[in-house]
């Protein structure tokens, strides 16, 4: 009798452990007593600065469209209409010198300047070589799309292009099909190009602390990666159903295994 008691302890031990908890899949859980409204306003999400390989969207207009139609690529203002391939064809990219080339005004450097900076350095240098105030010029520069990459336990991986401003790490994850529930939400990558080589920092997706960090508002060109639970490594079931499956066929494929021995 003991020893079914062993066995059945083996099985429900192995049964648990094996299973992914709720609480590893859940996002954003208030495991402290702070608040999650101070919480939400202390993040700070700093202005991207622009590295090379980066694809800018310019557009200029004044009350008479003549006079900068030879600024603007197409004649689709503010990018609407274009497709991903016609802002990259259009676009402005910033080559290994950290500069863009655009017409009339030439080479402009804008390696580490934020698009504002550039905006403004664009405005200052048409009115004062080009333009008087009376022609109200209007100048927008965007980026050509705020592109990153994931890999790993998601439902779609791969390189993704969103046409917004901001994107943090729940809406990339959402926009690649979640992540899996084999996936390792306690342990996101995220790995960031500055100047000074790649910064990594891991997320812990479930806390809701996490919009504290200077990571959970992503930058152009991030790559996330999100690691794989250890009970995909083992190869049991996700569920506690599936472990049971599991068990049940091990442990008839070791009592068929037994009685043709013994006959």
């Amino acid at each position: 009798m003991s020893r079914y008691i062993l066995y059945f302890t083996l099985i429900f031990s192995f049964l648990f452990t094996s299973c992914i908890p709720t609480k590893d899949l859940i996002y954003l859980q208030k495991k402290d007593a702070s608040g999650v409204e101070a919480s939400i306003s202390e993040v700070e999400s700093k202005p991207y600065r622009l590295q090379t390989n980066d694809v800018l969207s310019i557009t200029l207009k004044a009350i008479d469209p003549k006079l900068v139609a030879i600024f603007n690529p197409t004649n689709k203002a503010d990018g609407a209409g274009k497709s991903e391939t016609d802002l990259y064809f259009d676009g402005f990219t910033v080559d290994d010198h950290g500069n863009i080339r655009i017409p009339i005004l030439g080479d402009i450097n804008v390696i580490g300047y934020t698009l504002e900076e550039i905006r403004v350095r664009i405005e200052k240098q048409l009115l004062a070589e080009y333009f008087n105030k009376e022609a109200n010029i209007f100048v927008t520069v965007k980026l050509a799309g705020f592109r990153y990459t994931i890999n790993g336990e998601v439902g779609s991986p791969g390189t993704k292009t969103l046409f917004q401003e901001r994107i943090n790490i729940m809406e990339a994850i959402a926009n690649s099909g979640d992540i899996t529930i084999t996936g390792n939400r306690k342990a996101v990558t995220i790995m960031r190009k500055s100047p000074t080589g790649i910064q990594m920092h891991d997320l812990d997706l479930t806390d809701i602390n996490v919009m504290q960090s200077p990571y959970y508002y992503l930058q152009p060109n991030d790559f996330i990666y999100v690691k794989p639970l250890k009970q995909k490594t083992w190869g049991t079931g996700k569920t506690g159903i599936e472990s049971l499956s599991s068990i049940i066929t091990i442990l008839s494929l070791a009592t068929t295994t037994f009685l043709l021995l013994k006959n």
